[in-house]
């Protein structure tokens, strides 16, 4: 996914190496094949030899670096970012990669949760250009990204990675990485174009993430799907396997101000009211799966004050972000049904409000628009606002609002989400609530128009 604001050069020439600038060498990097612009038919990549090649020339900069491997359907990022906050509060300086970005390509690559600058990037963009004549077969974007967040990581010499997969688990390009924690952090439907198409399978792809070795955190609950992953972690030799709600979890997840409160177990600790600054209790279980991971990943019990200070420190942009508060605006990234559905949830519990409730909403094909509008049923959001994502793989605002008016609901078509921002804005008072969800695409582009104060949103009354 490409920000609003990310610079292009206006000629669609590929610029030749050594590059200019940023614009030019994120214009080379997108005259590559891009699978998340367009989603290819059932594994078009049927293994991981191109991108263990490109690997190879580059030195292989993944193998000394110890890391955490984490994927599932939904929580990833949650947890990448966890994980990477506990590190650093334990004093290690980490590396972390996680798609898709919001705004710009940069914040795929982070040290120290701080984004790649952009001399960096320009500098490794080009390192991967000049070496990929001797590749072979031109490899993906994705597969680019990846290497150069790898690249990058060993040139900083950080202590540690944290991974997240793209998608799926076994083929997916970021598995030429070895985890010394594999981190799975739940299954449900997504991508079945691709993956699946039942849980059974979803969990086979992505319990392929594990090596031998590997000590594994398993954040889904469902003792059939657990059974699948510890089939695979025992056929592979992982060292152990720790599954959420028999070896760690959430004894207590309860709002508090700006976030929850949670109390949280482990084969080594307990840790007891401990403030996590995100919304949603979803991110109680997120918590107890990163805590795990970071303890698996230390061989032992953190200190208390260590925990409380990591996750003091988490931010997730476009997660239940709160941009506006009269009326009372979020942004989610909620993507799937799985994901609507802890989204309704949450609004429901913590952002109740005594006016209307308005969601704007778009998605890209392959999603159940029934599904994913209905999930935000105990919102008693009563009008949906259907947008578009920019994206070749955008769901028509019309099949959404055709989703909204069969439950019932009032639905309004504005393809562009800066249209649907101030319809929803001139159709709610100050205290109102406005929704944004459906897919990252959407939320950055929102977000994006938000923090730029293209939409006048706050109500001074009162």
């Amino acid at each position: 996914m490409t920000g609003p604001a990310e610079a292009r050069p206006s000629s669609s020439a590929v610029p030749s190496v050594p590059f200019a600038g940023l614009a030019e060498a994120l214009a080379w990097l997108d005259s590559h094949i891009d699978f998340e612009s367009g989603m290819p038919a059932r594994r078009a990549w049927p293994s991981l030899d191109r991108m263990e090649a490109l690997l190879a020339v580059l030195g292989d900069p993944q193998a000394s670096i110890p890391s955490v491997h984490v994927t599932g359907t939904n929580g990833k990022g949650s947890t990448s970012a966890m994980v990477t906050a506990l590190m650093m509060a334990k004093g290690l300086s980490v590396g972390t990669y996680t798609s898709p970005n919001l705004h710009r390509v940069a914040e795929r690559l982070a040290r120290n949760a701080e984004p790649i600058d952009d001399q960096s990037l320009v500098a490794v963009l080009t390192e991967l250009a000049l070496v990929e004549p001797l590749v072979g077969e031109r490899p993906t974007r994705f597969e680019l990204l990846t290497a150069a967040a790898l690249a990058w990581f060993a040139t900083e010499a950080v202590d540690a990675m944290v991974i997240e997969v793209g998608l799926g688990g076994t083929w997916d390009c970021t598995n030429v990485v070895h985890g010394d924690v594999a981190v799975l952090t739940n299954f449900s439907y997504d991508h079945t174009d691709v993956l699946g198409p039942t849980l059974e399978g979803i969990a086979a792809d992505k319990a392929g993430i594990i090596d031998p070795g590997s000590l594994v955190v398993v954040g889904e609950a469902d003792p059939a799907l657990v059974q699948i992953v510890e089939a695979h972690a025992a056929e592979v030799g992982a060292s152990a396997v720790w599954v959420v709600g028999r070896d760690f979890g959430c004894a207590a997840n309860q709002v508090a101000v700006g976030g929850r409160l949670v109390s949280l177990w482990t084969p080594d600790g307990r840790y007891d009211d401990v403030p996590v600054p995100l919304h949603g209790a979803h991110q109680g279980t997120n918590a107890a799966v990163a805590l795990a991971a970071a303890e698996a990943f230390f061989g032992g019990a953190l200190d208390p004050d260590v925990v409380e200070e990591g996750f003091a420190a988490v931010r997730m942009p476009g997660r239940l972000e709160v941009l506006g508060r009269r009326p009372l605006m979020l942004v989610d990234g909620a993507h799937n049904v799985a994901g609507m559905t802890a989204l309704g949830r949450a609004l429901a519990e913590e952002f109740a409000v005594d006016g209307a409730t308005v969601v704007v909403v778009g998605m890209l094909n392959g999603r159940d628009p029934l599904a994913m509008v209905a999930a935000l049923a105990p919102t008693g959001a009563t009008t949906v606002i259907a947008c578009q994502p920019v994206s070749p793989r955008a769901m028509p605002a019309a099949d959404v609002a055709a989703a909204a008016r069969a439950l019932g609901l009032t639905a309004h078509e504005e393809p562009d989400v800066l249209d649907a921002l101030r319809l929803a804005r001139g159709l709610v008072d100050a205290d109102s609530l406005v929704v944004v969800a459906g897919s990252l695409y959407i939320v950055g582009t929102a977000r994006a128009e938000m923090l730029s104060g293209a939409v006048r949103w706050e109500d001074a009354g009162r």
